[in-house]
């Protein structure tokens, strides 16, 4: 086929393929209603509903797109439904094995067949990351000028990756990691459906749950490992694909990992953390990770223990834990692994504090026991109408008038005064804190 064709596409709106095909791209979703996840961009008046509507005399042009997200959650399957669905004509070039030139050539038939015949072309470029700064250059023109509208795939954040004049002029589209549900069903699909396995082959939870924790949120990888366990399986003489076949066709030995384990194996790993044991939190965060749980689920995981057990000594690490996380969700496994152990590293070894946790706790249950009377009058919004007449702010001291901007006035509720529950450590930074904060308690207290 000419890089310059239009492909082949069923009515259904995927590629024809044939029954050698792989898996993974027989079972391509034929309809936008096949397509698991993704929700939040398929809604109607979104930008890819508009690119999947036929297109109609005096209808404006669609915008150009930008999807980002992990491999295997539909990118290339999304410039597939569109081309089918809109109408248009479809042209797809590979990052990987495309040059300025075949843009140039791609656009100029694009342009020529505007010109001929009115009809729109949508120029699908997968792994747009990989092109260099001039290649993305070459497409600028033809996105301004709407000659085609561009729909190009990255797994890599469009931020660092994608020029910026292409992007001020496309929408960038983020496509969410699937989750565990979505697969499992995308694994039952493929091995009822008459273009997958078609009941060939039975699989049990076990083994469905193998092949997620192996794929993670990766549909593709899902499917090309089903096809090799039933592969597997069929060379054992077996109807039936069992984890045997699955470990067979990943050439990976799977831990056990059951309820109990995802249980223990967690606890394990925050008590670890919370104990300072930097290498025991390294040993079960890797036996979380050669289990296939969720790197998100990990990373929610040490965030919560620095906010919990690190707090206030040493508050920085809350901030090196979230940032892990989101570039964790940007950029998936096996390159998480990393980000998850350097943050399990900063939170082990971290000083410890649970002061904060324990604040709130108390302040808390003594609202649940019903303390907490009404706000001192002092202290009251006296910004309406009337407020000044019922002695709303009446004698409020502005701190930042008061010497070292602490005003000594009431701040608790009458039947709290006095109470404590901020009682902070020794341990780095609130060694600080406990000093500074003897201070200020004397300055309160002179009133």
């Amino acid at each position: 086929m000419d890089l310059f064709d239009t492909h082949s596409l069923d009515t259904t709106g995927v590629p024809e393929f044939s029954a050698s095909a792989p898996l993974a791209v027989r079972m391509r979703p034929r309809t936008i209603d096949e397509v698991v996840g993704q929700s939040h961009l398929l809604g109607e008046g979104t930008p890819l509903r508009r690119l999947l509507s036929p297109t109609a005399q005096g209808r404006p042009p669609a915008s150009s797109v930008i999807l980002w997200g992990p491999p295997g959650t539909g990118k290339t399957t999304l410039a597939y439904l569109v081309a089918k669905a809109s109408g248009r004509r479809f042209i797809e070039i590979s990052a990987v094995s495309s040059g300025v030139k075949d843009i140039r050539d791609a656009v100029s038939a694009a342009k020529r067949h505007l010109m001929s015949t009115g009809e729109e072309t949508i120029l699908f470029v997968d792994e747009v990351h990989r092109f260099s700064k001039s290649q993305q250059d070459s497409l600028l023109p033809a996105v301004e000028n709407r000659w085609v509208t561009l729909v190009a795939a990255t797994t890599e954040n469009p931020s660092f990756s994608v020029i910026s004049p292409l992007l001020s002029r496309s929408l960038l589209l983020t496509l969410e990691p699937l989750e565990e549900s979505d697969v499992l069903a995308l694994l039952d699909r493929a091995l009822a459906d008459e273009r997958g396995l078609a009941g060939k082959w039975e699989c049990g939870d076990a083994a469905r749950h193998a092949l997620v924790r192996l794929a993670g949120s990766d549909a593709r990888k899902a499917l090309t490992l089903l096809e090799a366990a039933a592969g597997a399986a069929s060379e054992m003489d077996s109807t039936s694909i069992e984890v045997a076949h699955v470990e067979a066709a990943a050439n990976h030995a799977l831990i056990r990992w059951d309820q109990d384990q995802h249980y223990d194996v967690t606890s394990a790993f925050i008590k670890s953390m919370r104990g300072s044991d930097v290498d025991a939190a390294i040993h079960y965060l890797a036996r979380m990770i050669e289990a296939g749980e969720d790197p998100r689920f990990i990373a929610r995981r040490i965030m919560i223990c620095a906010a919990e057990d690190v707090g206030m000594a040493a508050p920085d690490i809350l901030g090196i834990t979230v940032a892990a996380a989101q570039a964790v969700a940007m950029i998936g496994m096996p390159e998480a692994r990393i980000l998850l152990a350097e943050a399990v590293v900063a939170v082990a070894t971290a000083p410890k504090s649970n002061a904060a946790y324990l604040a709130i706790d108390r302040a808390l249950a003594d609202l649940r026991a019903g303390k907490g009377g009404p706000v001192p009058r002092h202290l009251r919004d006296a910004h309406y109408a009337g407020a000044k007449k019922l002695g709303h702010g009446q004698d409020y001291q502005y701190a930042h008038d008061a010497p070292h901007s602490v005003a000594a006035q009431q701040y608790l509720p009458d039947d709290l005064e006095g109470v404590e529950y901020y009682t902070p450590t020794q341990n780095g930074n609130e060694a600080m804190i406990t000093k500074r904060l003897a201070v200020i308690k004397e300055l309160l207290n002179m009133r």
